[in-house]
């Protein structure tokens, strides 16, 4: 007997890779960038409507692995990801992910997707729609501290979205620098690979962290950071693994997406429980000042958040549209009659 067709629900788009690659070149990788990074705000901009929980995290020697859920109210979207920087030496990523989104009246998943690209995208809008708010008015020069797979991303964010065309590079691999250099060529921007940390923020408007080590580490210094800088910290994201010394806290204001999380995750996990933070869904939405004067320092303490993965998913699930980089799986089983799953199991003989 042959098996019944399964209906349309059944069906749940999946980009791999490949057809994740194909999107955001059919786009353009500065255009993608530049629209993630709208959209993302204008989820902040709607963030008291969603779920908030700071993500479910099992920890380990090796790394860690976590779940990212949130919902709107009429879509949910959860995201895998991982953390394990000894994978690099066995020529693995330092990050995977993969992720779903669902409809909230129906619990039918409506896409799955791999994350690992979109996290690293997602992750670079989000740094530039905070550096949007934050970072000092005519910003042209970004220090980029880590030169590891999120950092050309980051920077092209940044060029796309605030107009940075003047790259300082470090990372203590000059590997990684190299592969940083030889990446941008062409893109518009001028890149100076440097010799230190010290040297990579000279002159720099914003300076952009992003180490992968799960340890308290010190990449930046009090004595390192001038007035009027925006620092852009996103390598401190779990518990015990830091990159600023607790004195440029003390210098700068602090702003954070979900304070329950960051106070564990992020840079403030070394202060007081009371260390003043501004969210900064607050900023994007005018209830609260960001940058007030070209003196300050203002500090994006990023761990990142649920819903900036909600929304990059549904940026993914409109684009799609009409394009084809997508394969549909049938991954629910659906019975015609919902009673009769063990009847349809059957039929399949």
């Amino acid at each position: 007997m042959s098996s019944p067709l399964p209906s349309e629900k059944a069906f749940v788009p999946f980009v791999s890779v490949e057809n994740m690659m194909r999107l955001v070149h059919h786009i353009g990788l500065e255009t993608l960038l530049a629209e993630l990074t709208d959209i993302i705000e204008a989820d902040f901009r709607r963030w008291e409507l969603f779920d908030k929980t700071p993500r479910v995290a099992s920890h380990s020697r090796e790394g860690v692995i976590e779940l990212m859920p949130t919902s709107d109210g009429e879509i949910y979207s959860f995201k895998y990801v991982n953390g394990h920087p000894k994978n690099m030496a066995q020529g693995l990523q330092t990050v995977t992910a993969f992720g779903l989104l669902a409809e909230v009246s129906t619990g039918y998943p409506v896409l799955l997707t791999e994350m690992t690209l979109l996290t690293a995208l997602r992750t670079a809008a989000t740094s530039a729609m905070a550096a949007r708010h934050l970072a000092p008015k005519g910003a042209r020069t970004m220090a980029m501290i880590g030169n590891g797979a999120q950092a050309e991303f980051q920077a092209l964010a940044m060029k796309a979205v605030c107009g940075i065309d003047h790259l300082r590079l470090y990372d203590i691999d000059p590997l990684a620098t190299a592969k940083m250099v030889r990446n941008l060529s062409g893109t518009g921007l001028t890149v100076v690979p440097c010799i230190s940390s010290q040297s990579a923020i000279e002159g720099a408007d914003i300076i952009t962290t992003c180490t992968a080590d799960k340890q308290c580490a010190t990449i930046l210094t009090d004595n390192m950071i001038g007035a009027g800088v925006h620092i852009n910290a996103i390598g401190g994201d779990c518990p015990g693994k830091t990159e600023l010394h607790r004195d440029i806290l003390l210098r700068a204001d602090t702003f954070v997406e979900y304070p329950p999380q960051t106070r564990i995750e992020g840079e403030i996990q070394q202060m007081d429980p009371d260390y003043p933070v501004t969210e900064l869904w607050k900023v994007v939405t005018g209830q609260e000042k960001g940058r007030r004067d070209i003196s300050q320092i203002t500090l994006f303490d990023s761990v990142g958040f649920a819903v900036e993965d909600f929304s990059a998913l549904r940026y993914v699930r409109d684009r799609l549209k009409g394009t084809g980089f997508y394969q549909d799986l049938d991954i629910i089983a659906d019975p015609d009659d919902p009673r009769d799953l063990f009847g349809m199991l059957q039929r399949a003989r």
